[in-house]
């Protein structure tokens, strides 16, 4: 069997990398065809072909229909068939849009943790990565990312804590980009902030931010110094190494998903709430009824920690009590 397509990258972390997995296993998996820059992640397949210069939203043009799960929020009948090892089934068939359940007879996630384990990305402290975002979404200017405030309390929290942070916002130069992420760099949309003293408006970006604090190190910095890898080599052999991950929702979070670690996740669209990604009953955003244990989320790394913010609107209002709550239960 050939695994070809060429579609968003969490997608393709989600649906296309344990397709693939699952086939190698079996002694079924001929060739992988995928996007620039993909192939350390399909590291137990001997023939993979970088096609793809970029990446597609359109699900059939990517190719997406070729693979078992084609559509990452899955089928509302998928439900059933986990109904007997799962009580709560029925209650995540009320969906008509899907539920984030797929199929996971022909789905197996490789043990990336274990794989790229190393001792080259080695600190003198434990280190955490930070994973941020600043792109344009379903037509419209960013939403879910993380804001000045927020960078401050988890760099100060964490480097506190005696963690040195890694720092990372791509700047959508790094890899095959989709049609957001085309959009986010041919709009020249950049994070920058400011605020007024003494009369006088400062800008600054994220990355001034991270500068200011010893124990924050950028990714950026990190693949400058390590020229011998591409980038994603560099991050898979990074992560493998950490101690955990706190990150706004998306291909990002999916991809640190891949090592299984505990992992703050940042959630806001209100159409993947809508899917029960997590506690809720049939809506999934209220915290009350049965957890989605078999939202692919869940599936891909049970470490997952989530934190809800429909719309992100309490980051836009910069109210951060309960996401800070959780950052100091969560990692001490």
């Amino acid at each position: 069997m050939i695994v070809d397509c060429n579609p968003e990258f969490g997608i393709e972390l989600a649906l296309a990398l344990p397709y693939a997995y699952w086939l190698h296993e079996q002694g079924e998996l001929e060739k992988v065809v995928t996007s620039h820059g993909m192939q350390p992640f399909y590291y137990f397949c001997d023939f993979v072909e970088e096609k793809y210069d970029h990446r597609t939203i359109d699900n059939e043009a990517a190719g997406l229909n070729s693979l078992p799960n084609n559509w990452i929020y899955g089928n509302i009948h998928n439900a059933k068939l986990y109904k007997d090892e799962w009580e709560h089934w029925e209650q995540f068939m009320c969906e008509k849009q899907g539920c984030g359940i797929l199929n996971y007879e022909k789905w197996k996630m490789p043990d990336y943790s274990s794989h790229y384990k190393n001792d080259r990305f080695v600190f003198e402290k434990p280190f955490v990565v930070v994973s941020n975002r600043f792109n344009w979404e379903h037509g419209g200017p960013p939403v879910g990312y993380f804001d000045p405030n927020c960078l401050i309390f988890l760099f100060r929290y964490l480097t506190e804590k005696g963690y040195i942070v890694i720092y990372k916002r791509p700047r959508n130069t790094e890899f095959p980009v989709d049609q957001n992420e085309y959009h986010t760099l041919m709009s020249n949309t950049q994070p920058i902030f400011q605020y007024n003293k003494d009369g006088q408006e400062i800008k600054f970006s994220d990355y001034d931010i991270a500068n200011d604090f010893e124990d924050v190190i950028l990714l950026d910095e990190l693949v400058s110094k390590n020229t011998d890898l591409t980038y994603n080599e560099l991050q898979l052999n990074l992560f493998a190494n950490a101690s955990s991950f706190v990150a706004i929702s998306g291909g990002s979070t999916l991809l640190l998903n891949l090592f299984q670690k505990p992992t703050i996740t940042y959630l806001y669209n209100g159409s993947d709430l809508r899917r029960n990604f997590w506690e809720g009953g049939a809506r999934g955003i209220t915290g009350k009824g049965p957890k989605n244990i078999k939202n692919y989320y869940y599936m891909m790394n049970p470490n997952l920690i989530p934190f809800i913010d429909k719309d992100c609107q309490e980051m836009r209002d910069h109210k951060y009590d309960r996401f800070f709550k959780l950052i100091e239960d969560s990692i001490k």
